[in-house]
Order: C-alpha cells, then sequence, then structure tokens
C-alpha cells in the first residue's frame, strides 16, 4: 500500500504535465534551479569541512538544517497549504490502515522537485565531515532523521491546521501580514551589516543552544561525535527521537480526524450578531453607505492592507531617523497613504457596485458615507500613529502642530480620493484575492492619473507641511496653534469640495463606472 501511494504521486504529477505545457517548463526549470543552489550548497560543504574549523562547521549545519526544518514547518502555511495531491480527506471511503497511510504520504511527500532536494541536501550535510569517518557516518544518520522531521512536522502541522488554513479569513490575513516582514529586510539588513562582527561572533553560542531544539537536533549530532561528546551525542538522537514521536502522534490524530470530517470543512457556520455598524449609524442613506465602508474596511483584506503597512512605515522612519525628529512625519505619511487609499474605493467594490448604481444612491450620498467612514478609521490610526512617535522621540510639545498635519493631510486625502475615484476605475485585485497581487489590465494611463493624483495631493497639502515643519523645528507657539487651525480648516474645505465634485461627477458617470468595471471581469 505504501508504494501504491507513491505510485499514485507520481502518476498524478505525470497527468498534470501532460495537461499543460507549461508545466512542463515550470518543472525544468525549478529543477535546474534546484541542482544550482544544490551544486553551491555541496562545494560549499566540501569547503567547510576541508577548513578544520570543527565549531564553525557545526554552526553552519545545525543552523542551516534548523533553517531548512522551520522552512518545511511553516512556509505552507503562509502559502496556504501544502500539496493537495494526495489530501488525506480524499481517502475517507478507502479502507486503508492509518499506519500505512502515514508512511505512504510521508515518503509521497518527498516526491517532487523540493523533496528530492531536501533529500540529497540532507544527505549532502554529512560532507561537511569528510575528513572524520565517524562524524560522517553520524551526518548520514543526522541528515536522515533531519529529513524525518522535516516532512512529518510538515505533515503534521499542516493536517492538524488544514480547517483554519482552508479558511478564506486565514489566507486573507496571512497575505496581509506576509508583506510586512518583506518590508522590513532592508532595515534589517542596515542593522545587520552596522554590527555584522558582533553578529558573527554570537552564532556559535545561537547554534550550540538551536542543537538541543527540535529544530536543530538531528543537524548538531555529527559535530558531537567528531568532538568525542558521546553524552550529548545521545541526548542529540534522544530531543530528536522525542520530536519524531510527538510529532507522529499529532499528524495521528489530526489525520484521523481528517478521515472523518466532512467535506467543505467542520460544520461550523458562523451566525451574525445584531447589524454591526447599521445599528450604529443614522437610518438614513449616507448611514448607510457609511455603514457599509466600514464594514468592508474591518473585514476586506484589501482595505486591510493600507492598515497592516503603518507599523512597517513607523519602523522604517525609525531606522531612517534612528529615532530622531523625522520619526514626527509618520503620522503626515500614514495619513496621505489612508486617506489616498479611498481611491479605489469604487475599484474596490467590483460588480457590487450595480447595487449603488440600480439604487439609485445619490452622488454626494455616495461620496459622504465613504468619506465619513474613511476618515473614522484614518483618524483612528493616524491619532494611534501621532500619540506613538510623540511619546518614542520625547516630543510631546509639538503635539498640536503634529496632529494638524496629519489630520489635515487625511482629510485633504480623503476629498482628493472622492473626486478621483468617481471619475477613474480601474484593475484591483478581486474579493478574496491576495491584496498585494497585480492584477492583469493595470495600464500606463492608470499609472499616470495616479501619479498626478498624488502631486495634486502633495501641492495642497505642502502649506501645511511646510508651516508644521517650521512649527516643529522652531517650537514658536503661535505657528503650533496656526499648523493646528491651518491643517484642520484646509482638510475640512477639502473635503466638503471632495464630496460636492466628486457627487456631481459620480451622478453624471455612475453607469460608465459600471461598465467598465465589468470589463474588467
Amino acid at each position: 500500500m505504501v508504494a501504491h501511494l507513491v505510485r499514485l504521486k507520481l502518476t498524478l504529477l505525470r497527468n498534470g504535465l501532460r495537461r499543460s505545457v507549461w508545466k512542463v517548463v515550470a518543472l525544468v526549470l525549478s529543477v535546474l534551479y534546484a541542482l544550482f543552489l544544490l551544486g553551491l550548497a555541496v562545494v560549499g560543504l566540501v569547503a567547510l569541512g576541508a577548513h578544520d574549523d570543527p565549531e564553525l562547521t557545526r554552526t553552519v549545519v545545525v543552523l542551516g538544517g534548523a533553517l531548512l526544518v522551520a522552512g518545511w514547518w511553516l512556509l505552507p502555511l503562509v502559502a496556504f497549504g501544502v500539496d493537495s495531491t494526495l489530501d488525506p480527506e480524499r481517502f475517507q471511503l478507502f479502507a486503508i490502515r492509518r499506519r500505512h497511510l502515514l508512511t505512504g504520504l510521508t515518503l509521497a511527500g518527498l516526491v517532487g522537485v523540493p523533496g528530492a532536494a531536501t533529500l540529497v541536501l540532507g544527505g549532502a550535510s554529512a560532507l561537511a565531515w569528510w575528513r572524520e569517518p565517524g562524524a560522517l557516518a553520524a551526518g548520514l544518520v543526522g541528515g536522515a532523521l533531519g529529513v524525518a522531521v522535516c516532512v512529518v512536522g510538515s505533515r503534521a502541522i499542516t493536517t492538524m491546521l488544514a480547517p483554519l488554513v482552508g479558511g478564506r479569513r486565514f489566507r486573507e490575513v496571512a497575505a496581509v501580514l506576509a508583506i510586512v516582514p518583506l518590508m522590513l529586510i532592508g532595515p534589517i539588513l542596515l542593522g545587520a551589516t552596522a554590527g555584522l562582527q558582533a553578529v558573527a561572533d554570537a552564532l556559535p553560542e545561537v547554534g550550540a543552544v538551536v542543537g538541543w531544539t527540535p529544530l536543530g537536533a538531528p543537524w548538531a549530532l555529527a559535530g558531537d561525535v567528531q568532538a568525542g561528546a558521546w553524552l550529548a551525542a545521545l541526548g542529540k538522537l534522544a530531543v530528536t527521537g522525542a520530536t519524531l514521536a510527538v510529532l507522529v502522534g499529532v499528524w495521528d490524530r489530526a489525520l484521523s480526524a481528517a478521515l472523518v470530517r466532512s467535506p467543505g470543512g467542520a460544520g461550523h457556520v458562523a451566525r451574525s450578531q445584531g447589524l454591526g455598524f447599521f445599528a450604529r449609524f443614522p437610518a438614513t442613506p449616507t448611514g448607510a453607505v457609511a455603514a457599509r465602508s466600514l464594514t468592508y474596511w474591518l473585514r476586506d483584506p484589501r482595505y486591510a492592507a493600507a492598515v497592516a503597512v503603518v507599523p512597517v512605515m513607523v519602523l522604517l522612519l525609525w531606522f531612517t531617523g534612528r529615532g530622531g525628529g523625522i520619526l514626527l512625519g509618520a503620522g503626515v505619511v500614514v495619513a496621505f497613504v489612508m486617506g489616498w487609499s479611498l481611491s479605489a474605493d469604487i475599484s474596490y467594490d467590483d460588480t457590487a457596485f450595480w447595487t449603488h448604481v440600480a439604487a439609485p444612491v445619490d452622488g454626494r450620498v455616495d461620496r459622504a458615507g465613504r468619506a465619513v467612514a474613511g476618515m473614522v478609521v484614518g483618524g483612528v490610526v493616524v491619532l494611534a500613529t501621532d500619540v506613538l512617535v510623540l511619546g518614542v522621540a520625547g516630543r510631546w510639545d509639538a503635539t498640536l502642530p503634529v496632529v494638524g498635519m496629519s489630520l489635515g493631510v487625511l482629510a485633504v486625502g480623503v476629498g482628493a480620493s472622492s473626486i478621483y475615484s468617481a471619475r477613474v476605475v480601474y484593475p484591483v485585485p478581486k474579493p478574496g484575492d491576495n491584496p498585494f497581487s497585480t492584477p492583469q489590465g493595470s495600464s500606463f494611463a492608470v499609472m499616470l492619473t495616479q501619479s498626478l493624483g498624488m502631486l495634486l495631493l502633495l501641492a495642497v497639502c505642502a502649506p501645511t507641511v511646510g508651516l508644521g515643519i517650521a512649527a516643529v523645528v522652531t517650537g514658536h507657539a503661535l505657528l503650533q496653534v496656526l499648523t493646528l487651525v491651518v491643517g484642520l480648516g484646509v482638510g475640512a474645505a477639502a473635503l466638503v469640495v471632495g464630496v460636492r465634485v466628486g457627487g456631481g461627477l459620480y451622478d453624471r458617470r455612475a453607469p460608465e463606472l459600471l461598465q467598465t468595471i465589468r470589463s474588467f471581469a
């Protein structure tokens, strides 16, 4: 039965390649890329063994192996699940013993480019000890155990979390959060480069600690054998064995649940509690639009993406200015992004925009309702950012100009977006798609109009921001009060003008906007 499952996986892969030539091309490129990386790894491991530095070799092998295990355990969750060609739920109607299914799915997990590459890399890790026969043999054993920890751990975690990972909410949140560490790679590398020597000096100690964890224990086995630390080697072997035993037990229980779980999930049906924001806003057309928009802000990850990058912006400014005065501009930057994000409001509605057209919703009502929602969410986020940066920078004396600039820029951005979104719609990620994906149909004209709109927004905000910078630098009380008054005044005027002008554009162009949106489908 185990061999049959492996053959089944190979057959499914072969049939998939026959259906699309692009899958063949992708497979060939993946194999070539994997061979290139494996070649580099093998050469590096052999050179590491020739260097005759056991501590360096042990550190590199343990930390590299731990990263490999962590990748197998965590990446399938970020990538929204493992390869589903042998999904356990597909075997619900077959009388297969669970232990045969466990073994077969484990071996089938090695079928494919990632699995084969991991298997080769696990064996190649022993080459770092090629000058020590005993350590070389221990490295082969540790590599095999490490590969088992990778595959069994990955299957156990993903099978256990399958009901959660398969849900739309998990995918949406993961898509938003996954972009945050990617945006922080630059600052992290800059900080790591600045203290590179200190990091390098600490790596052996880190490797020694990681070697006693489930992630690094199998890879540390050869180093202990080479050093003659037999008790430590037995300890690492015990940690690895216990890890595999726990993972197999977790996977066995998760597999038992998967084999009896009804298709489509656990059968839980969410029940709504009340009317949500619709019960908190006036029973007017404007209140209904505002309530719907606020609901989107909280439930649609495409809107949440604008909020998710807020901490990234604060950290970027903190890294750039090392906590200095430039950090005080974080609230203004956040306000600009939050305000201009409404420029895609109608585009985000997708074909559901027909409900506004068919109602019909008055242009000013639509613009005002969306603006209220944007100001509520944006105001909370911007003020929270202002409080945070003022506290971190220790500049509470600059509260008035910072708040004046931030709220002024937010209001101007919402007003400008109210006009822009009634004039231009463009392809955006569909509901349920990755909010950071780039849809087909995005054109140079859209990029140009977006750029022009943001330049106009910057021009309108420039007087307030310039006055605020002068107030922060000089600390003059009159300038600080003036910044607050000018910021709120200009913002309120821009908001009113945006709702009125945008409402007129909306009334004239609503059917045309809907037709354009449908052309993107």
